[in-house]
């Protein structure tokens, strides 16, 4: 090839680099991006078109997002788009202390690989009326891999612009050198005994020496895996030889609340003795059967999942893709006199409390309603009242019973002298109906 050919060749390939450039920026002007939003060092989905966003350890659906420090094991994470379009996410992790603050510490100490990696396994929904993508990962991967234990955030974002959040999620990776044991009481307090249930832990630390426990342990204990129902403690009542233990009688003191009530939404073809009516026009909407006010009612043995909620599909065999969207109407009849707001609260919104789970009160049904978009799935919910002195009131529509079976998790955190980062050291879980568990 002579000289003048090679120069015309090269201009050639420059031009059309050029054009196909400028093509790629005409359609990508065209296309919606994400908006800027404020980082949330919580559960957050930051658009209402993210949905059903899940984050557990695999094989293992029904618990925590905790990560042992160097298994092998892995968390899934997956979600919904309802924009339905393909878009370029990434996912990143942030190491927290204890408090869910930034700690400071360099992602080059808290993670390997890159820390950041591309959500490149979607799927586009198949026959239903909601169209939608679903986006899913696993992590731990050679791309992300946390180094040392403690809590995390996991962020989604657009275009690999950190800024354009779409999905935070928080999870915890363990590195397990404190034993934990769990004890579940009656309350010490007479009046108290028929309706809550007092946590005893104690806590064994046979490889580490610990010379200020109240300086350098917390020990935080949820139920039902919800943060809004959580309680924290620094001061133990007994310190021993590698053992330490937080019973005091005054703390750990929970209500047993009642069993969740509980919606069956794997069909919208054929609807569950909880539904009302179904109707599938351009969208599907489904009625649940009026929820009272049960304040009064004794305790009965009812199965529930503790809050949380699952994905299933009896219609189709792909729950992923093949599950459609519902706009679901909920409503609670009671005769109180509110003051404050009314929320609907699961695991399916991670139990908070915003615009779109707020209760209205309908003065022709006399009720209070609320519309949620839901996918198929199996749903435990409750109703709290959140007073306008912002206490949350869980059975302000139900009773509180010690017999509720209810599951709690303890999450045992050190600080090391010369840190400044807490570690995740114990996991312990307790469940009413197992009184004592060992870790």
């Amino acid at each position: 090839m002579n000289k003048k050919a090679f120069i015309l060749l090269t201009l050639f390939c420059c031009a059309l680099s050029t054009v196909e450039a400028q093509r790629k920026k005409r359609v990508r002007e065209g296309f919606e991006r994400s908006p800027q939003q404020e980082l949330v060092y919580d559960n957050k989905n930051y658009l209402d078109v993210i949905n059903t966003v899940q984050l557990f350890p695999a094989e293992k659906e029904n618990q925590l997002p905790i990560y042992t420090l160097g298994s092998q094991d892995q968390l899934l994470l997956s979600f919904d788009d309802l924009r339905a379009d393909v878009r370029s996410y990434y996912y990143g992790i942030e190491h927290c202390n204890a408090n869910w603050e930034p700690s400071r510490v360099s992602p080059l100490d808290y993670a390997e690989g890159y820390n950041e990696d591309r959500l490149d396994n979607y799927s586009q929904s198949q026959g239903t009326f909601q169209a939608y993508t679903h986006y899913k990962a696993a992590f731990p991967n050679e791309y992300i891999r946390p180094k040392i234990a403690g809590n995390y955030l996991l962020k989604v974002y657009e275009d690999a612009d950190k800024t354009r959040l779409v999905v935070t999620r928080r999870f915890y990776v363990v590195r397990p050198l404190i034993q934990v044991e769990t004890e579940i009481l009656p309350s010490v307090q007479v009046s108290k005994r028929m309706s809550n249930q007092k946590i005893d832990v104690s806590i064994k630390t046979p490889s580490l020496t610990i010379p200020n426990p109240e300086r350098d342990i917390q020990v935080h204990v949820f139920q039902n895996q919800r943060e809004d129902n959580k309680m924290v403690l620094t001061r133990p009542m007994f310190i021993g030889n590698h053992e330490i233990k937080y019973n005091n009688s005054e703390t750990l003191d929970f209500l047993g609340n009642n069993e969740f009530r509980f919606v069956d939404l794997r069909s919208f073809r054929l609807g569950s003795n909880r539904v009302q009516h179904i109707q599938n026009d351009s969208l599907i909407s489904v009625n649940i059967l009026v929820d009272e006010d049960i304040r009064n009612i004794t305790y009965a043995s009812t199965y529930d999942e503790n809050g949380k909620f699952y994905i299933r599909n009896l219609d189709f065999e792909n729950g992923e893709i093949q599950s459609d969207y519902a706009d679901v109407h909920f409503s609670l009849q009671t005769n109180q006199k509110i003051t404050g707001n009314i929320y609907l609260v699961g695991g399916f919104n991670s139990f908070q409390r915003n615009e779109y789970n707020r209760l209205t009160y309908n003065p022709t049904s006399k009720n209070w309603e609320v519309t949620l978009k839901l996918k198929q799935g199996l749903y435990d919910y409750e109703y709290v009242l959140e007073t306008p002195e912002g206490e949350v009131v869980t059975n302000a529509f139900t009773n509180s019973f010690y017999d509720t079976g209810n599951d709690y998790l303890v999450l045992v955190y050190h600080r090391r002298i010369g840190t400044y980062w807490d570690e995740l050291l114990g996991v312990g879980t307790a469940s009413i109906h197992n009184k004592t568990n060992k870790n």
